[in-house]
């Protein structure tokens, strides 16, 4: 969630657990801490900002998955990465979630992140696999404080320990030394900070026989395209990639650009279906979305191609078709000139309650105060839930992990990170200024027979919609061998899939399986 201004941004410019600090398992070696510790302190009079030294906060607790107790251990802590030169650059915070008693050396482990650019891991950490998540009510906002986390019944846990990184400037991840934004800032920087954080991670915890998986939600997505590919480039290869909410293709939402319309349209018709706007609405929301599907990929697509040479008796056709799966009248469609896009749409449906619907999640339902307006004023779907997250992790980390630090936490730095990103990337021989990570996810795959990913989409999801992922997961230039390695899963929630219970229990069955298959 707030995981993803990027589709703005980058198109514009492009349980109560009982817990005792411990000394840490997983520390780094003392020699390696208190080289951190010397560099920092050698280094600080000329560097910019300060080099904090590495450090780890270690508790423990328990919590019950699938009817079984799991003890584990939380590692809340900061890894340093350093640059070719060795100096360092950023100081990376995470969570690690261990299962005790087991051989962690063979244990799989999951790397997790959100996206933005701009945003923190708090999103996946407090509300999707962790041991711990937000109590939310599905496509209702979360009621003001007290807030409550709980043990998440539904963690994966069980099948790999758990690793939430938040990404460089946001979180208490922070550039150190000399480092500047442009440094860390952008498509393939962030990627290559990642790739030495997670390398330095694996190699000091022992990981390196490890089945290993990522795992991207929004932009964090693309970061995994980008970054299976680097890590598999420099030896470490994985077992499986998680996408939830992909965005892989940032050209989708170009000016002129007609496969944006198309990609949004059965996300358009989900949303209008749920809000029961649709014309003899069919019980089966998969039936109906198979349908919309043909009809975008193939009379829609075809009309739009023509542009401005579209017969009348044609669109007008396309429009009453549009306006059986949108619930828009076929005036407002032909208007539009048979493109509505999201934010039109998201204005339009309701717009006779003097209601609008949500971005992130179309279930949710907001007020603007001029209900004649043409796209609405914000996001209620991110409005319904980000005080309970950002308040939640606060708490949590403090009392739970017993983790704190003299600077507050950053669930989001969007005006910095996010409007300073490079969306540029240098691609043979030349740059690309649309940024594409599909080809990255397809070499790794190819080179990696073994790697599967599974791509987890929320039906009601307008930032990242689900029949865009479809698209560009079927077009990464791959044989059918490689093919067989892409699993789907498809919920009844929006682009935060896990803030619905029912999704989130649904989702946790199949990504077990998905585990099971990627490192039996």
């Amino acid at each position: 969630m707030r995981s993803l201004p990027f589709a703005s941004l980058a198109l514009a410019t492009v349980l109560v657990l009982s817990s005792s600090p411990l000394r840490a398992a997983d520390n780094p070696p003392k020699d390696a801490t208190k080289a951190a510790t010397d560099a920092g302190n050698k280094d600080k009079a000329a560097d910019d900002q300060p080099i904090p030294p590495e450090r780890t906060v270690v508790t423990k607790h328990s919590v019950r998955i699938g009817g079984r107790t799991v003890n584990y251990t939380a590692t809340a802590g900061t890894l340093l990465i350093r640059d070719d030169k060795g100096k360092p650059t950023v100081s990376f915070f995470y969570v690690a979630y261990t299962a005790d008693g087991g051989k962690n050396s063979k244990r799989p482990v999951t790397f997790f992140y959100n996206g933005g650019p701009g945003s923190s891991s708090m999103w996946l950490h407090m509300g999707s696999y962790c041991p711990v998540r937000v109590a939310n009510d599905g496509d209702q906002p979360i009621p003001p404080a007290p807030y409550h986390f709980v043990p998440n019944e539904f963690s994966l846990l069980d099948k790999s320990d758990l690793v939430f990184i938040d990404a460089p400037g946001t979180g208490y991840s922070q550039l150190v030394g000399k480092t500047e934004g442009k440094d860390v800032w952008g498509v393939d920087q962030d990627a290559d900070a990642f790739t030495r954080m997670i390398t330095r991670y694996v190699s000091l915890n022992g990981r390196w026989n490890a089945p290993k998986f990522l795992f991207g939600e929004s932009y964090g997505t693309t970061r995994s395209a980008v970054l299976v590919k680097s890590l598999q480039d420099k030896g470490m290869e994985f077992n499986g990639v998680v996408l939830m909410s992909s965005i892989l293709d940032f050209s989708v939402a170009a000016p002129g650009i007609d496969h944006g319309y198309i990609v949004n349209l059965p996300t358009e018709a989900a949303i209008a279906w749920y809000h029961d706007k649709v014309p003899n609405k069919p019980a089966d929301i998969g039936t109906f979305l198979a349908e919309v599907r043909r009809f975008a990929a193939g009379d829609y697509t075809l009309a739009l191609a023509k542009g401005d040479a579209i017969e009348p008796a044609e669109a007008d056709r396309i429009a009453h078709q549009m306006s059986r799966y949108l619930g828009l009248s076929p005036q407002y469609i032909k208007e539009a000139n048979l493109r509505v896009g999201p934010s039109r749409f998201r204005k339009e449906l309701l717009r006779d309650q003097r209601l609008t619907v949500g971005r992130l999640d179309g279930r949710f339902q907001g007020i603007d105060p001029d209900a004649a307006g043409e796209t609405p004023d914000g996001d209620t779907a991110s409005d319904a839930i980000t005080g309970a997250y950002v308040a939640s992790f606060n708490q949590y980390a403090a009392t739970e992990l017993k983790f704190t630090e003299e600077h507050p936490y950053l669930p989001n730095n969007y005006g910095a990170i996010g409007m300073n990103w490079d969306w540029k990337r240098k691609k043979n021989g030349g740059w690309l200024q649309a940024t594409y990570v599909g080809d990255d996810l397809g070499d790794a795959m190819r080179r990696n027979p073994h790697l599967k990913v599974f791509s987890a989409n929320g039906y009601y999801d307008l930032a990242t919609p689900f029949y865009a992922t479809e698209f560009d997961l079927s077009h990464l230039g791959l044989e059918p061998a490689q093919r067989k390695n892409i699993t789907f899963g498809f919920y009844p929630s929006g682009h935060m899939i896990y803030i619905d219970q029912r999704s989130l229990e649904q989702s946790k069955a199949d990504l077990a399986r998905f585990y099971d298959d990627a490192a039996p």
